[in-house]
């Protein structure tokens, strides 16, 4: 069978990815509970972690790990379990695999050999963050962890100056003063909110600009895992005439009355909406 999602290798088992908690473990669902203790193999990111859950679980399937480093040559060697007829998870230590986590590339050679990948939605960091943020979400772009290297670092930030969607980092806490204060450098003092330890018990939001945030924080020492949200370009970016056009188009298209649209997308990206409404009705 050809690419249509039809016709798996009949012997061939199931390659689940599985969303684990990120804090609270009451996040995690009956469905990736009975996934988890009913795959013949989990690979975790880390297994010592993977194992306290499991164990709290009362859940004993063996698991092997599978990080960054390790990720191509464990991919082959997962391909070859599911090849025999059984079933594996990929999780995590905590949310999507695949997301700024290992998973995508046993994903590509299971798609690749023709193996079923099934996922086990659950909790997402980066997800949850942009929610908190009180930012705007219906378009955003992840952008996970930066490099490491100044010069690396530079270039992002340089592609990303006239970015219109509200933008997500993860950073270590340790390193969030010198993201903010990168952030505040290359792209402006935007809204922003650092999101850190989301759904555990000090669960924070801090919301504000930049600087107002850099002064929040002071001289605090940021604990656990954090996630910054950035508003996006609103003013230095040249507007893409023919996409908002198109935007307009979207938006009558699923039933909104013509002025309507032209206002909603200019408001959004800070166009003309007279332009906007003009240039809609001469093309209908």
């Amino acid at each position: 069978m050809g690419p249509s999602g039809h016709g798996w290798r009949e012997m061939s088992g199931v390659l689940y990815l599985v969303g684990t908690p990120i804090g609270n473990l009451g996040d995690l669902s009956d469905r990736a509970r009975d996934t988890l203790a009913a795959v013949a193999l989990i690979a975790a990111e880390d297994t010592r972690r993977t194992g306290r859950l499991l164990h709290g679980l009362d859940i004993r399937t063996p698991l092997v790990s599978m990080f960054e480093g390790n990720e191509d040559e464990r991919a082959a060697e997962v391909v070859e379990r599911l090849e025999v007829g059984e079933d594996v998870a990929v999780v995590t230590d905590g949310g999507m695999p695949g997301v700024s986590d290992p998973g995508y590339r046993v994903v590509r050679r299971a798609v690749d050999r023709g193996i079923e990948v099934r996922v086990v939605p659950g909790p997402s960091a980066a997800i949850a963050a942009l929610v908190l943020s009180g930012l705007p979400t219906d378009r955003f772009a992840f952008e996970g962890f930066l490099p490491r290297r100044p010069g690396d670092r530079a270039r992002r930030f340089q592609a990303l100056r006239h970015e219109p969607r509200t933008i997500v980092f993860f950073e270590a806490p340790r390193r969030v003063p010198t993201l903010l204060r990168e952030i505040g450098g290359a792209l402006g003092d935007r809204r922003i909110a650092v999101c850190r330890e989301l759904t555990k018990l000090h669960e924070e939001v801090i919301r504000g600009t930049v600087d107002e945030v850099l002064a929040a924080i002071g001289e605090r020492d940021l604990k656990g895992e954090v996630a910054v949200v950035v508003e996006g370009d609103h003013d230095g970016a040249p507007l893409d005439h023919a996409a908002l056009l198109d935007e307009v188009r979207r938006l009558i298209e699923g039933g909104m009355r013509t002025r309507d649209a032209a206002r909603a997308v200019a408001e959004r990206h800070g166009a003309s909406a007279n332009d906007l409404y003009r240039a809609a009705i001469t093309e209908a």
